[in-house]
């Protein structure tokens, strides 16, 4: 036994130092480095296809305006002879067209910039693409190593494997966690901020030219400042939000599910039964999160128009029941789906099992869906 013991310690201790080596570069590396790669070649094929559009309007604005110049220096040479009308308006096309194409210049310039740029990035990206697919085998092997390690074992040490396989879901779950973070970062301020600088320069070379086009331009950057700032928000609330810690689970709930309904136009009924306290941090942040997961399926699979939320505050254990009038769906089908991971059913199961509490899904198709969780309460 106790050379049994000695094997399972090893092989833990070479996963977990296997699993440190390759997290630092993973997280910096392998959380979009596919889809920021697509992403970046589908916009610089678009931003080519412009440069060429621009390339092509410039070439026939520079004809009319050696035409309209030409025009403004007949009608001045000859000034006696074409009337004040015809000579204003020849020096107005020739403004016009100059101007015209002091825009077009312009933006064919920062698009080439930002053409340039994308370039570079994708193959900067394509540097790091390569680099997360070694590292992503690198784990692969180290999943290997650790279920041939562990073939001998015998059902004395099943607790322990329990263990490392919640610690691998644990992981999982973090990594999901940053990948959605930097999902949200990328389309959101990320996106914004890349807009507000390349507006921000065409700003500058417009300044001389179009006054009135700077104003228009400055109110647009100012509403992408906003629009950035709200996202940040959102970004942070999702991660962790302030009501959660400072006021305690009922109120962080509340807030949540009003935005909710704002934001996707869907009625959530709150039902509340019992006198709303501080509980242990992690019984409000696992009764938090499940409140989120359950509310994004309805939201993304179940067709619903009506949401009700109740939570019964009881002495020894809080109930929470989540209701929709959806479409409903087959649960073991659902389940036994890897590449549909449960529709986040596993995630939730998980939490609930950790705190010691129950779990218990009544669905159908066709018939909606009813979530019961008992959460015991400890002091």
């Amino acid at each position: 036994m106790s050379s049994e013991v000695e094997m399972l310690d090893k092989v833990l201790k070479d996963t977990i130092a296997a699993i440190d080596n390759g997290k630092r570069q993973i997280f910096d590396i392998a959380e979009h480095s596919r889809t920021e790669y697509n992403r970046l070649e589908e916009e610089l094929i678009e931003v080519k296809t412009a440069v060429a559009e621009l390339i092509d309007a410039v070439d026939i604005l520079l004809k009319e305006d050696k035409k309209a110049r030409q025009r403004l220096a007949e009608v001045s040479k000859n000034f006696k002879v074409f009337k004040e009308v015809d000579i204003r308006k020849a020096y107005e096309e020739a403004q016009d067209k100059k101007l015209e194409l002091a825009d077009l210049k312009s933006k064919e310039n920062l698009l080439r910039t930002k053409r340039d740029y994308l370039e570079a990035s994708l193959r900067k990206m394509k540097n790091l693409l390569n680099k997360a697919e070694n590292l992503a085998s690198h784990l692969t092997a180290v999943t290997n190593y650790l279920s041939n390690a562990l073939t001998d074992v015998n059902s004395r040490f099943m607790e322990l494997e329990q263990i490392q396989k919640l610690g691998v879901n644990i992981i999982r779950a973090q990594e999901e966690e940053r990948r959605k973070v930097a999902r949200d970062i990328h389309d959101g301020p990320a996106q914004l901020l890349a807009n507000i600088i390349m507006r921000t320069e065409y700003c500058l070379k417009l300044i001389d030219i179009d006054h009135t086009g700077v104003r228009e331009e400055l109110v647009a950057l100012q509403e992408m400042v906003r629009q950035s700032l709200q996202d940040v928000r959102k970004i942070i609330f999702d991660l962790r939000p302030m009501v959660l810690d400072d006021l305690g689970l009922i109120p962080a709930i509340n807030q949540y599910l009003d935005e909710f309904q704002i934001q996707y136009g869907l009625m959530v009924e709150a039902v509340i039964i019992g006198e709303p306290k501080r509980f242990n941090m992690p019984v409000e942040v696992a009764l938090f999160r499940i409140v989120q997961e359950s509310l994004s399926n309805i939201k993304k699979h179940a067709r619903s128009k009506r949401v009700m939320v109740k939570i019964e505050l009881l002495p020894q254990k809080i109930l929470l029941i989540i209701k929709d009038d959806g479409k409903g769906f087959n649960l073991q089908e659902v389940l036994a789906d890897k590449k549909r991971e449960g529709y986040g059913l596993i995630g939730i199961r998980e939490r609930i099992q950790i705190l010691n509490g129950e779990l218990v899904i009544n669905t159908a198709p066709g018939h909606g869906t009813v979530i019961n969780i008992s959460m015991p309460l400890e002091e």
